[in-house]
This record gives C-alpha cells, sequence and structure tokens, in this order.
C-alpha cells in the first residue's frame, strides 16, 4: 500500500435548503467551530491523505474564515449546481497531478463526525480492492415501500438493504469517467457509488458507525454534538 497515493474531496457548495438556515449547514457552529472544521480535521491529521479538495459554491464568503482555508494540504475548486457536479470538477482538477489508480475518498461536508476508525478501516480493506466501495450501516428498522398515495404498499427485507454514508473511495480515473458518463447521461446520481454502479461495478460495502450523522435538520446539531463529545471521552 506504501506506493499508492490517497486524496480526499468534499462537495462543500451546496447551501442546505432544508435546514433552513442563514448560512449554508457546513458553517453552522457546532460545539465551537464551523461544521466544516470537524469535517475536514480527519482528512488533514491522516498522513496517507496527500490532499484535501474542497468544491466550494462561487459566492461562498464563509469559507476564508475557517480554520483550514489556508492549510498547505487544502486545495480550494469552483462547485456545481448538484452534488455530482461539484465532485467531477473536483477530480478534473485533481486529475492535473494525480495519477488514474490513485484513490480519492469523497465525503459530504455536512458530515462531521466521521470516526478516525472508520476512515482507517475504508482505507485498510479497499487498498487492493478492484473497484472500491462506500462506509455504510446495516438497516435495523423495517421499512416501507410507499404508493403515490403516500400509502404502504409493501414490507422490503431490510436483511439485504443498507444505508449509505461517506467516504466513498473510489479510483480517480475510474470515478472521474464513472461521473463524466452519469452527467451526459442527465443521471444526476446523488453518491459516486451510484455512478459506479452505473458501468456495470458493485462496489463493496465497508461497516462503519451510525454516528456518521448527514447534517440535514435542525436537531441533528446537538446529536452531532452529543456524538462528537462522545467520540472524545471514549478515546
Amino acid at each position: 500500500m506504501t506506493d499508492q497515493r490517497f486524496w480526499a474531496v468534499l462537495p462543500a457548495a451546496g447551501v442546505g435548503r432544508r435546514l433552513g438556515a442563514a448560512i449554508p449547514k457546513q458553517y453552522l457552529d457546532l460545539a465551537g467551530r464551523p461544521v466544516i472544521d470537524w469535517t475536514l480535521a480527519p482528512f488533514i491529521e491522516d498522513a496517507r491523505i496527500s490532499g484535501v479538495w474542497v468544491a466550494l459554491g462561487a459566492q461562498d464568503g464563509f469559507w476564508p474564515t475557517t480554520a483550514y482555508a489556508d492549510h498547505p494540504k487544502v486545495r480550494r475548486v469552483g462547485g456545481g449546481a448538484e452534488r455530482c457536479h461539484s465532485v467531477l470538477n473536483a477530480l478534473e482538477a485533481l486529475a492535473a497531478e494525480a495519477d488514474p489508480a490513485d484513490w480519492v475518498l469523497v465525503h459530504d461536508a455536512a458530515r462531521p463526525c466521521l470516526r478516525r476508525t472508520d476512515l482507517d478501516r475504508l482505507i485498510t480493506e479497499l487498498a487492493a480492492d478492484p473497484v472500491g466501495g462506500i462506509l455504510a450501516v446495516p438497516v435495523r428498522d423495517t421499512m416501507k415501500g410507499a404508493d403515490a398515495a403516500g400509502r404502504i404498499c409493501c414490507t422490503l427485507d431490510r436483511t439485504t438493504l443498507w444505508h449509505a454514508y461517506t467516504p466513498q473511495m473510489f479510483r480517480l480515473g475510474a470515478l472521474r469517467a464513472a461521473l463524466q458518463d452519469a452527467i451526459a447521461a442527465g443521471d444526476l446520481v446523488t453518491d459516486d457509488a451510484g455512478a459506479m454502479e452505473r458501468m456495470g461495478l458493485a462496489p463493496r460495502l465497508i461497516e462503519g458507525h451510525a454516528d456518521n450523522l448527514k447534517i440535514t435538520r435542525a436537531e441533528d446539531l446537538p446529536l452531532a454534538r452529543f456524538y462528537l463529545d462522545t467520540q472524545a471521552s471514549s478515546c
């Protein structure tokens, strides 16, 4: 694994409309720091990560005030209309200095509670994988399918279902080509594994922890703080 390089990409051009906050959710205060500072920290501190590319909106005026805005390991790139556009923009920029066989870990900017142990497990278990994979958690609740009227139409077999989390780790060249193909076809995939699946590939599921939550609602902020405090006390 010593001859492989690993890079991180954070799509951070979203404005968090569902949260209804005055500022994008990645810049909300979480235990005295912007959410994105917590999100970036595991990648900044991991010596295996050669660099981090952050895809930001053109009118983003919050980024310069964050802790890692001028960090030598971090590069800024323009974001896009959707997550897949932002990720592809970062990959296109990264391709100028990275090898197509290098690994890229794509992580949501609003997931501030990634455990270092989960990041390590993902890198270690996928470093020799021919496809790559994602952090995920098996579904534990009973899952229902709904019809157009909002009524239950079926009960799904939860034994085959997983919650897809990030980071999602794939080779630069393969993921870049998969996203280019998806976007050209008008398929705005919502995660990177979906782009790889479109190419007939089967990413691996690496089990992580459910506290790797994505902040999407106001009640997620105090929950994220609880998770961060719990993780700190267990170290």
